[in-house]
Formats: structure tokens, sequence, C-alpha cells
């Protein structure tokens, strides 16, 4: 396993690019004030040591160099020994809503973005606990399975848009389904399922999944976020410029509405809470305190335990580079000239 130290230097590779450009275009503006004094095509001839190939090689050994520099300063290390590490902790499943209603701006800025602030700052105070999601609409699909790794948890987080579900609807039995199918119940980690939705409709039958996960020992929590009043839904278009509001058959605007009596008895079956989601409340939060104060269990997880500093790797050939291209002369070969079937051997001669 490669990681980087210092991950904020593999900015620098940003510069690459603009090095590529800045040298063409110094080769541009070279040329072009060397067209002031006279045709190129003399200028060359009376300069005929000069050699352009042997400029545009040492401007690409230039930018390989400070480009291996830029990854030698982020110091890539190689993870050497892989074991079994003994952690404590609780098994945590988060199923998100990701339908379409989720986009309504009654929470700010919007239903889905205040779930997924709060799922990033879950994952910030989380120390041991494995955390996985699963994402919902009309299906279930699983985001990231259970995981230590939180830096990869909030990157797959990060991802989550509505569109990442192709089946529209809002199916809670799904994603319970979809939780009991990745938890793993040889191990005996307490096991939670925190489930984050309008609920503005419902597909399959969630009670049943509910009473189903309940019977395995899965504590089951529920977040509503949402009106009961009800709120538009906003469209946009591909400028992310709103255009309109979502409307039915009729051209009436559609208003999704929070199912609150549904998701307080999906939370009573599965033996735990409902909480309803508000602009300033941090409803995860309240979650997690109730979920650390249960008896943490052990569960072993594979990790490289063990780097090494492999930036030496890149700064030597970067060194290496950066000398070469100090050795060597923008002036032509006159023996490799010799051999250049497109010269004229006569004008090398002679």
């Amino acid at each position: 396993m490669i990681r980087f130290l210092h991950i904020e230097y593999l900015y620098l590779l940003l510069l690459v690019p603009a090095l590529v450009a800045f040298t063409w275009l110094a080769g541009r503006l070279r040329r072009r004030s060397l067209s002031r004094f006279g045709e190129l095509a003399i200028l060359e001839r009376l300069a005929e040591e000069a050699s352009r190939r042997k400029r545009t090689l040492k401007n690409a050994l230039l930018v390989t160099a400070a480009g291996l520099l830029a990854l030698a300063l982020a110091n890539p290390q190689v993870g050497t020994r892989l074991e079994e590490v003994k952690q404590e902790g609780v098994d945590i499943f988060i199923a998100l809503d990701v339908s379409l209603s989720m986009k309504a701006e009654d929470i700010k800025p919007n239903r889905l973005e205040k779930a997924k602030l709060e799922i990033r700052n879950l994952i910030d105070r989380l120390g041991g606990d494995r955390i996985g999601l699963i994402v919902f609409a009309g299906d279930a699909y699983t985001q990231f399975p259970l995981t230590t790794d939180y830096s990869a948890a909030n990157l797959f987080l990060d991802a989550v848009d509505v569109d990442v579900v192709p089946v529209p609807g809002t199916s809670i039995s799904s994603a319970i389904e979809r939780a009991m199918e990745s938890f793993d119940f040889k191990e005996t980690t307490t096991k939670v399922l925190i489930v984050i939705t309008d609920g503005e409709s419902f597909e399959g039958d969630a009670f049943e999944a509910a009473e189903d996960a309940a019977k395995q020992g899965v504590l089951l929590y529920t977040i509503g976020l949402g009106s009961s009043e009800g709120a538009p839904i906003p469209m946009y278009d591909a400028s992310g410029r709103q255009v309109d509001f979502k409307r039915d058959r009729s051209g009436a605007v559609v208003l999704t509405k929070l199912d609150e009596p549904t998701l307080e008895k999906i939370a009573a079956i599965g033996n735990g809470k409902y909480i309803r989601g508000t602009n300033a409340q941090d409803e995860l939060d309240e979650i997690y305190k109730s979920v650390n104060a249960l008896q943490k269990k052990q569960f072993g997880t594979k990790q490289f335990t063990d780097f090494e500093d492999r930036y030496q790797w890149v700064l030597v050939p970067a060194v290496l580079i950066l000398l070469l291209e100090y050795l060597t002369s923008e002036r032509k070969v006159r023996w490799l000239a010799r051999w250049n079937l497109l010269k004229d051997n006569s004008k090398v001669n002679g």
C-alpha cells in the first residue's frame, strides 16, 4: 500500500502543466523576437550550432524534474507489514435518502447537503468505530462498506448526489435489507443502522424490514428531514441556475412532505429513536452520544501498521535529471549531425 505523508504538496503537480505552457510560450516569444531581426531561416543558418531539439529536451527535463520534486515533497510511503489489529467499537451503517425530494430547501442549503454535513461531522468524531454508507431511493446500494478509513469515507461521501441511484422513489425497506446483508453477524459487535430521509413516499414493507433487523439485534434510528407542511423541489439547469420547481402532469408544483409518524414507528420497532431534523441541530451528534454509551466490543481489522519513507525513489531521479539538464548544452553534436539523413552532409563538412 502506498500513501503520501504530506498530501498537500501534491497540489504542486498543478504547476507542471503551467510550466509546459510557459516553456511553449517562451519559445514562441523567442522566435517572434528573432523574426524582427531578419528571416528565421537565415538566422538559423547563421546560428547553425544551436539545436532547437536540445533546447526542447532541456525544457522537458526541467518539467519532469519539477514533477518528481513535488512527489518527493509529498513523501510517498510504502506499507511494509499487514496484520490484524484488535479494535473496540460499534458498527454503524448510515442509510441516506438520495431521492429528488431531498433537494428541497426547507432545510438549508437543502435536505441532502444538510445530511451530508452531519455525516462528515460524525466521521470526524469517530475513534475506532466502523462506519458504512448506503444510498437509497427506489433501490439501495452500498456506497462504501464498514471501514475505519475515515479519509476514504469522506471521499466517497463527497460523491453522493441525487443521481447516484437511478431508480426513483423512497424505499426504506431496500435500505434496511441492504444493511442487513452488509453487516457481519458472525462478529459480536453492537450494530446500529441510522436512516436519514424525508420519508415522503415508501415502497416495500419498511415495518417488516425493521422487525427483521430488530430480531437480529440491530438498533434502528431514524432522522426525518423536511417539514410536514411540504416544500417545493427546485429544478436547476446545467449551469446550476434554478429554472423552475418540479411539477406534476397537470402543471401544479409538487410539494414534498415529511412523514413523521412512519419514521417514528420504524424507530420504535428497531428499539431506537426518531429525531426531527432542523437547520440548527446536529441530529447525528445526539444519536452518536447514545451509541457511544453502548458497550463496545472487540473486532479485528487487517491494516498496514508499518510505513517506510520512499521519497528517495523520486528525489534521486529528480536530481539526476536536473544534473543531466545542466550538462546538456544547446549546441548540436557535430559527429551526430553527420548521421542526420535529413540534412545536407555537405553543410556539415563544409
